[in-house]
């Protein structure tokens, strides 16, 4: 690894550091985020709530790729980031290798099944007769088709990043948003007949993952003798031990993104039992708070590789400042989220939509939902933090009790109690109660590293 990335990991200041891996991947992250509303926006434009609802449905499906690519993406990633910590350098370009194969495999797969129950899927995520024929078309496009390149490019561009070149993941990820903003409006106005606004803006997504993709490969073969990054076969055979590795950090990771899917998957049928408009302004809401999300979340994508790598080299109190920075700026963030949308709620809502009956459920809905982030993004750093050190089991459960214990049991409960507004608000209870189960388990953890300090240098003294 070259001079200038070991000085990033190690020396350079630490705010500096992690602006320098955290403003690639936020911009990166707000780019795809502006892709994901572009569907939504331009779908919009045909002022028909059933299309909306539709693209909203099906998207949970295109985010449980996610789930898939951070199997390998971020527990690969991981494990690449430590494994350089401890200058072990050629079995991270084994790990790398063997994490794109993986994801190739396993979104081959997915893609499969959903090419073979397409309409059963799209009903059981909440399609109604009024939806199912956009939903079905929606799923083919950006799952079906565009699902094995979209899975390995996220892996890819989680360790790129791993690998310190935070930048070049960045501008991946922002090439393919950028060209399916510009490939929306082409395919859903200019190249395909009225009415399948829809089926148009699928397939610019999934051509904008094919794109984002070659870019991945090129860069893949420009830094080959740079970093540890490799796509060779020959690269894939590792031990048990550190494919044992990879899945301790991936599997949490998925299951833990596969639970979050699941509970949106139990979201959009509870509010579709209140209508399609209801369903439409509850889509749109949930895309208006991936705002802070997106930030949040590059914020710890950012500062990942650098907590694993400074955990491997037993560089505690850098690591640890690491994580206090990104969480200091994630907080930030959330609480101008939080301003800006009780105040200009409905204007939000109307960017996406003009339709009324949809503009006055989604303002309500977002004055609701927009109080969650602080503890959204609060939790998703803690466990992205245990990640980085390798701590697995304690990620997992941090997962499980966010979505399984608490999130999708509080969806029914809230739903019987307090309806439709119930089901917009459970989002913030269950993750209140993580941040305070996350907190008790990150204290605990880093206690453990305090104690190990302690020790290891009273042993420096009495050497």
């Amino acid at each position: 690894m070259k001079n200038s990335k070991t000085e990033l990991f190690e020396r350079m200041p630490v705010g500096r550091a992690l602006l320098t891996m955290a403003i690639p991947t936020i911009i990166s992250q707000l780019i795809t985020m502006i892709y994901n509303l572009a569907d939504t926006f331009f779908i919009g434009m045909s002022n028909d709530p059933y299309k909306v609802a539709a693209a909203s449905l099906v998207s949970i499906l295109f985010f449980m790729l996610n789930s898939l690519s951070n199997l390998f993406g971020v527990g690969g990633g991981s494990l690449l980031s430590r494994l350089l910590g401890e200058k072990r350098d050629e079995e991270a370009k084994r790990v790398g290798a063997f994490s794109i194969y993986g994801s190739l495999a396993i979104a081959a797969a997915y893609s499969a099944v959903s090419f073979f129950f397409t309409e059963p899927l799209a009903r059981l995520l909440g399609a109604s007769d009024n939806t199912v024929g956009y939903a079905s078309s929606y799923l083919f496009w950006v799952v079906v088709v565009g699902g094995v390149p979209s899975t390995i490019s996220l892996t890819m561009s989680h360790l790129i990043r791993s690998a310190g070149y935070s930048k070049e993941s960045g501008i991946g990820l922002a090439l393919g948003g950028i060209s399916n903003i510009i490939l929306d409006p082409l395919f859903m106005f200019v190249i395909l007949p009225k009415g399948n606004e829809v089926t148009g803006a699928a397939m610019a997504t999934c051509l904008s993952n094919v794109i984002t993709l070659i870019y991945f490969i090129f860069v893949y073969v420009r830094l080959k003798d740079k970093a540890p990054l490799s796509f060779s076969p020959r690269k894939i055979r590792i031990s048990k031990k550190l494919i044992g590795a990879i899945f301790s950090i991936g599997l949490p990771s998925a299951i833990t993104a596969l639970l979050a899917n699941i509970s949106s998957i139990i979201k959009n049928n509870l509010t579709a039992s209140y209508g399609d408009i209801e369903l439409a302004a509850y889509g749109i809401v949930m895309k208006a708070d991936m705002l802070p999300l997106n930030i949040g979340m590059g914020l710890c994508q950012g500062m990942m590789p650098l907590v694993a790598y400074n955990y491997a080299a037993k560089n505690y109190p850098r690591m640890r400042a690491f994580t206090r920075a990104a969480q200091i700026s994630g907080m930030a963030v959330a609480g101008v989220f939080i301003v800006i949308s009780e105040i200009f709620a409905p204007r939000i809502v109307w960017l996406f939509i003009k339709d009324e009956a949809t503009i006055s459920y989604g303002k309500d809905f977002l004055r609701i939902a927009c109080l969650a982030p602080p503890f959204m993004i609060s939790n998703f750093q803690k466990i992205y933090c245990l990640q980085s050190m390798g701590k697995g089991k304690e990620s997992l459960i941090l997962g499980i009790f966010r979505q399984g214990l608490f999130a999708i049991p509080l969806l029914f409960i809230l739903n019987h109690l307090l309806g439709l507004y119930g089901v917009v608000a459970a989002q913030i209870f269950s993750d209140g109660f993580t941040f305070i189960f996350a907190s008790l388990i990150y204290k605990k953890v880093y206690g453990k590293l305090e104690k190990e300090i302690d020790t290891e240098g009273k042993k420096a003294i009495s050497g």
